[in-house]
């Protein structure tokens, strides 16, 4: 009669089953989402004050429920489950380009006009040759694959144009060879932080190279 008397002064614990959000992040699901509000950072969603303030959220987070909440309010971006497993900062989309994206890629023209813009993939390493023709990089809408693009130039006899976010900035300092042309950053940006950061280099021979922010008004 004591033995179950004593048994039943025990206090009976249970123990919560964990839900999705409760379970721990690693390292890699952490850096996943740093990944991807650089992505919302190229696409404009976000401005550079709430990059940061929202990647150190992410390194502090410790469940998956609390990283969650850091990309919550990003449309497109946001993962109901959380499984942020270690992955590419992006996949590009089928028919995007007619290339998949890797560490160097080249467009090349000869004798007409080098467009770029809308919503196109960006690759950390991209090499542009052009003779005879015109060429324009517009990364206003672009989907930038990571932090800072390496852009190699070898323009001939032909303006180049490139046209970046607010946002963002350029490094011409590594563009040493300027002949019968000119070369003029209007975002004065050239040297300053900004995200993404474009860093020019190669040739422009015989024409100019221009960078600029988007125009503002009816005929931007």
């Amino acid at each position: 009669m004591g033995e179950e008397e004593t048994a039943a002064a025990e206090p009976v614990t249970e123990t919560k089953p964990l839900g999705e959000r409760d379970l721990r992040v690693s390292d890699d699901e952490r850096e996943h989402v740093v990944n991807v509000l650089q992505k919302a950072i190229g696409r404009g969603m976000i401005d550079l004050d709430e990059f940061t303030e929202r990647t150190d959220r992410a390194l502090a987070s410790r469940t998956r429920g609390e990283l969650n909440a850091v990309l919550a309010d990003l449309a497109g971006l946001y993962h109901p489950a959380a499984a942020l497993a270690a992955a590419p900062a992006y996949s590009a989309p089928v028919g995007y380009g007619g290339y998949s994206p890797g560490p160097r890629v080249e467009l090349n023209a000869k004798y007409s006009s080098l467009h770029r813009g809308g919503p196109w993939v960006v690759p950390s390493q991209l090499v542009v040759r052009n003779k005879y023709g015109s060429t324009k990089l517009d990364f206003t809408e672009a989907q930038v694959q990571s932090p800072v693009v390496h852009i190699e130039l070898d323009a001939k006899w032909g303006s180049v144009e490139i046209i970046i976010p607010e946002h963002a900035a350029v490094d011409l300092n590594s563009i040493g060879d300027v002949k019968f042309g000119s070369m003029e950053d209007k975002t004065r940006s050239n040297g300053r932080m900004g995200n993404p950061r474009y860093v020019l280099s190669g040739r422009v021979h015989g024409g100019s190279l221009v960078v600029r922010h988007p125009r503002r008004g009816l005929f931007g």
